[in-house]
């Protein structure tokens, strides 16, 4: 991979009041345990144990942190294991590329040129 280029992948879940996110770091390991393997735990896969909200965006938008209130009233729960493994089970996978970072390298070393 080129330097900064990197996969991003999250799943998306249409709630009945806003748009869910939670990010996915190996996408491999979540179709297995998508695909009936409980046993792969969800730490292999999830980034972060956190619930984003997108306010109606879908998976584009600001992500905010999906308050306790927010969750209990859209998922019955706030506990944030449970309401993750909804979202993993209902919602669909997203992926994209984030392109490699342009610009140079080291701009500090023309700084250092005497003249």
């Amino acid at each position: 991979m080129a330097r900064g280029e990197t996969t991003q992948a999250k799943v998306h879940f249409k709630g009945n009041q806003d748009d869910y996110l939670v990010f996915v770091d190996d996408v491999e390991m979540y179709k297995k345990w998508s695909a009936g393997d409980k046993t792969v735990p969800l730490a292999h896969f999830v980034s972060s144990f956190k619930v984003f909200r997108t306010h109606n965006q879908g998976a584009q938008g600001t992500y905010d942190a999906a308050a306790k209130g927010t969750l209990e009233s859209e998922f019955g729960t706030a506990v944030d294991d449970e309401v993750i493994k909804i979202i993993l089970t209902k919602g669909s996978l997203q992926t994209s590329e984030m392109p490699e970072r342009q610009g140079s390298k080291n701009d500090s070393i023309g700084s250092m040129v005497a003249h």
